[in-house]
């Protein structure tokens, strides 16, 4: 904690009892209540009957360990902060169907309660569709298994159906923290950007803001959000739930606001997600948005009296295998594990720059907290770590094999129920077929080509690397391993199936296909396996496992794990998935690796390397990030 943490629990308590006495004056008939609603006559909020406006920052729970959430939800008020917007993540929360989770981090009443200690008021956005830069926008995967030909974001019956039970479950459980009852949640969105989607299904919207009635009420407001202009609002907005528009530092402020008032007359101006950084895909530089520019359009939108909130006030990571990707048919970008976003706090929770000039505009028009400022974080330089070949992930007795089928044609990841990972399609090919000797298929995402059990090449969707040559392949074993890079998450094509088809050889089709998924939920089963011999450079006979220890001797710091040298991967500490690493492309060279992942004691490190291992055979924990330049 930072100084000034126990004036400012005595103010949080100080706080405390003067709500608890107005609860005790509500039970005789005083004419106190507690609510948020718009007072259109004003065009202003009211928070519990007096005028009010927001700056509130979005913070999604899931991308930090919940040990970090007081932490991250502290430093966003000492910025001057009065409220956090939060996703909720349908896959997250469901990962099949009717198996729902809320413990650890997942624990979003959790979430809640912190939020509401910290004295900040909560914007919940339970979708069911997120985007968030997730994979399929937040929605579960399972909804492309049970339904392969599901109309998502549409009045279709079986999203309909599914959709509901999950916003039930969600709705029922943050009630009783909805601000009519006490709780912090002042405003719950319904649906996401929907304007964006062609679906322009009203009858669906309509049928959502059902489900949130009957929930909410009037304890708290519905809103919409979507883009600055006329065309996104025509078919996000939703009658009787208030609308709203995002836009970042390129969108003029007035015309953007005026856009909003087609559609909603009255009532406060509301940016709903003000960008002051953005989103990146492997291959490109990361992205950047100058502080200047931020501070600029901040001020503009708050001398008008607007209520705003920035996305993101603090990124985080997209641990696992969660990222998403955006694109459509025939384009496709995956994006970073890192969602450090640019950020005023960076994806380790540090304060930058940005986040201190942000403050000092929020100073101009809402008091600031009486708090000390944060300041960065310890990180800790564990050193170089040698690791070691243990386990090929294609061996027949690989841990990790969880599903084997046989099918005439390829089975698609979801058909297969795979979520993410990898799967590994077999067969023979033809003894003879006309030369030249070319393989074709259609690829999501990217497959590791191998004939007889050598790597003959790469197919991409990334790089539209969809047909290999093969030298005099006849009557060969083939497998082609295919990686799921994150389903998209955003546009008209989300329906977004993983795996391989119209898989062909000189333009024969190839048929009878062995299948097997793969999936890393729990690796201590390489943490005791004796080493195994590997040459170094390309892996020419597939992916390999490789096992690292690593000792702390204090109380555990952040550290970042440095992948240069390396080919593409995935990296585990301690049994927790950091994430896909890819130095090779870029830009994100470092894995960020939070103190709760890590232990006083034997630590280990292991690593699924795909296509090549240095010489050296190290990786190393340092105390600075590398997002493709040094932060």
């Amino acid at each position: 904690m930072y100084a000034g943490t126990w004036s400012y629990v005595i103010m949080c308590k100080f706080i405390s009892m003067i709500k608890t006495y107005r609860s005790l004056s509500n039970n005789t008939d005083t004419q106190w209540r507690y609510g948020f609603e718009v007072d259109y006559a004003n065009n202003q909020f009211l928070l519990d009957g007096e005028p009010f406006r927001y700056v509130s920052g979005s913070f999604h729970y899931f991308r930090a360990p919940r040990q970090y959430w007081r932490d991250r939800l502290r430093k966003m008020r000492a910025a001057g902060l009065n409220a956090v917007s939060t996703y909720v993540e349908w896959s997250l929360h469901e990962p099949e169907p009717g198996q729902f989770n809320w413990a650890g981090d997942a624990d979003l009443i959790n979430f809640l309660n912190i939020a509401q200690e910290e004295n900040l008021l909560v914007l919940l956005r339970p979708g069911p569709y997120i985007c968030a830069e997730r994979d399929l926008g937040g929605l579960p995967y399972w909804l492309l298994r049970e339904v392969p030909n599901i109309k998502l974001r549409t009045k279709d019956s079986d999203f309909v159906t599914y959709a509901s039970l999950y916003l039930n479950q969600v709705l029922d459980k943050v009630r009783p923290l909805l601000r009519g009852n006490g709780g912090p949640i002042i405003m719950v969105q319904v649906e996401n950007e929907y304007g964006s989607y062609n679906a322009c299904d009203t009858e669906y919207l309509n049928i959502l803001k059902d489900v949130f009635v009957a929930k909410v009420g009037d304890k708290a407001l519905l809103y919409t959000t979507d883009g600055n202009s006329a065309s996104y609002l025509r078919c996000g907005f939703v009658p009787g739930a208030y609308a709203t528009v995002d836009f970042g530092t390129s969108g003029n402020v007035t015309s953007s606001f005026q856009a909003m008032r087609l559609y909603q007359p009255r009532g406060p101006l509301v940016n709903s997600e003000f960008y002051p950084g953005w989103l990146t895909h492997w291959g490109e530089t990361f992205q950047r948005v100058k502080t200047e520019a931020v501070v600029k359009t901040l001020r503009e939108m708050l001398a008008l009296n607007a209520s705003v909130n920035i996305y993101m006030f603090y990124g985080g990571t997209n641990f696992g295998f969660t990222s998403g990707a955006n694109g459509g048919v025939d384009v496709y970008s995956p994006q970073l594990t890192s969602y450090d976003y640019d950020a005023p706090l960076t994806e380790a929770g540090d304060p930058t720059d940005k986040y201190f000039a942000i403050r000092d505009v929020i100073g101009l028009y809402l008091p600031l907290p009486n708090m000390s400022l944060p300041t960065r974080s310890s990180k800790a330089s564990y050193g170089r770590v040698l690791l070691e070949p243990v386990q090929k992930l294609l061996d027949s007795r690989s841990p990790f094999a969880v599903i084997r089928e046989a099918a005439v044609h390829p089975k698609t990841f979801e058909s297969l129920s795979v979520n993410q990972g990898f799967v590994f399609y077999e067969t023979y090919l033809p003894p003879s077929f006309s030369d030249p000797a070319i393989l074709r298929a259609i690829t999501k995402d990217r497959a590791l080509v191998y004939v007889d059990n050598q790597l003959s090449g790469t197919l991409s969707r990334i790089d539209k690397i969809f047909t290999l040559p093969l030298e005099n392949p006849y009557g060969s074993h083939l497998g082609l391993l295919v990686e799921n890079q994150g389903r998209l998450n955003y546009g008209n094509d989300i329906h977004d199936f993983k795996g391989i088809s119209n898989v062909t050889i000189s333009d024969t089709l190839l048929t009878n296909w062995n299948m097997t998924g793969y999936t890393f939920s729990d690796v201590s089963t390489l943490w005791n396996l004796s080493a195994i011999e590997i040459e170094s450079g390309t892996l020419h006979n597939g992916p390999v496992f490789l096992r690292g220890h690593f000792k702390i001797f204090e109380q555990p710091l952040d550290t970042f794990l440095d992948t240069t040298g390396w080919g593409k991967g995935v990296a585990f500490v301690n049994g927790y998935n950091l994430g896909r690493y890819w130095p090779v492309v870029g830009p994100q060279i470092t894995l960020y690796i939070p103190a709760p992942y890590l232990r006083i004691g034997q630590n280990e490190l292991i690593i699924l390397e795909l296509e090549y291992v240095p010489v050296a055979r190290r990786m190393i924990f340092q105390p600075v990030p590398n997002l493709g330049t040094l932060n």
